[in-house]
């Protein structure tokens, strides 16, 4: 296969060659169940315990509250779901009308059961009104439900804030923080937040490993009852080597996280000061501030974003118009509707999403490769007068 640029990291990223090197022991020689007495299996247990206070330590939580989860989206289900089945009928969640179809399909899911769900919108600019929500009635039967960082946008929602005004109310806060760990200092340490999602493939460890901190004393129902793994609350025999991975993954994104919010920031805002200064027509979606150091997303009038996307392939390029598990719908984004981004900007919006190993080269492909395709496809369009 050839060379890739790749530009879409909040679809997924590359497994760190680091990450890799731990894991590939446990797909061989270390194969032990990690349930088992003997020494075989304790050793694989303890490195199981290892990753656990790995990804502990880059949440600023304890290792008892890291449940090891499949995925972000089961962490989210195990979050809001056992939190339902904790207070069943009162049970009643908040949410924003941008989050990621794993939290927005899921809470439509659990209203058409008949729990009360309340959306919460944002500006045009992708951010959210604080004050409105502290104006919504809170009890200890309400599960606020809010993303950290938008995957299309980058732009960050004010958790902290959000956890300690639903603790005000007794009320319990989880946000999926798929998009921010690895990216932004997201400790856990000094504040209010209650339980957070994370994933694996978002930080350069593999593919089908998750974790769900809970804070201690959150009241929350097993989400696969059987066995006694992950203290009783998700059964069955661990991913050894995928877990042992993101255990390393947040290892080396405590020691990158200065590299994301200062090299990565750079390479950004270049790409994105580049595109807006030579492709006309061009408009940045989102706050240009409050948002996440490698996400930049841009419309460009009178064009489909399918049609840049398919051009910069043709390049090895490879770019998103969104989240990846919307890109293959023909209705514009939700989160581009939600923020009020007319009907023809959201369908031209392309999202590029930098990682620590994007480097100046990629940019200059990019920035080099746009004009003459935005051009291109404009000049096809019906709606440009010729």
């Amino acid at each position: 296969m050839d060379p890739v640029i790749y530009f879409d990291n909040n679809a997924t990223t590359a497994v760190a060659p680091e990450v890799l090197e731990v894991m590939l022991p446990f797909l061989s020689d270390r194969y032990g169940n990690p349930s088992s007495m003997h020494r075989f299996g304790g050793l694989v247990r303890r490195q199981i315990d290892a990753a656990r206070q790995q990804v502990a330590a880059l949440l600023g939580a304890h290792p008892e509250e890291i449940y090891f989860t499949s995925c972000g989206s089961e962490s989210d289900s195990m979050a809001v779901v056992g939190f339902t089945k904790v207070h069943k009928s009162r049970a009643r969640i908040i949410t924003s009308m941008v989050e990621h179809p794993a939290i927005r399909s899921l809470c439509h899911g659990l209203k058409a059961e008949g729990f009360e769900l309340v959306e919460v919108g944002v500006s045009g600019a992708g951010l959210l009104d604080l004050a409105l929500v502290s104006r919504l009635p809170l009890d200890p039967d309400t599960l606020l439900t809010f993303m950290w960082a938008n995957n299309e946008t980058g732009v960050l929602f004010p958790v902290e804030e959000l956890a300690a005004l639903a603790h005000d109310k007794g009320a319990v806060f989880h946000t999926d923080a798929v998009q921010a760990v690895g990216k932004i200092p997201t400790s856990v340490e000094t504040s209010a937040i209650d339980m957070l999602s994370l994933s694996g493939h978002k930080l350069h460890a593999p593919k089908g490993v998750g974790a769900l901190y809970v804070r201690k004393g959150t009241k929350l129902s097993p989400f696969l009852v059987g066995g006694h793994q992950e203290h009783g609350m998700r059964a069955g025999t661990e991913n050894v080597a995928s877990i042992v991975g993101l255990g390393k993954a947040c290892e080396l994104a405590m020691g990158n996280l200065t590299e994301e919010n200062t090299r990565v920031r750079r390479l950004r805002d270049r790409l994105e000061a580049g595109l807006l200064a030579t492709c006309a027509g061009a408009h940045l979606n989102g706050d240009p501030a409050r948002r996440l150091p490698n996400t930049t997303n841009v419309s460009f009038e009178f064009i489909e974003g399918e049609g840049i996307l398919l051009l910069l392939d043709e390049k090895g390029i490879a770019a998103s118009s969104g989240s990846a598990c919307t890109s293959g719908s023909l209705e514009p984004s939700h989160v581009m509707m939600a923020m009020g981004v007319p009907y023809t900007l959201a369908h031209s919006s392309v999202r590029f999403s930098l990682s620590r190993y994007t480097t100046d080269a990629d940019v200059d492909a990019v920035l080099a490769a746009m004009p003459a395709i935005v051009t291109r496809l404009r000049s096809l369009s019906p709606y440009v007068k010729s």
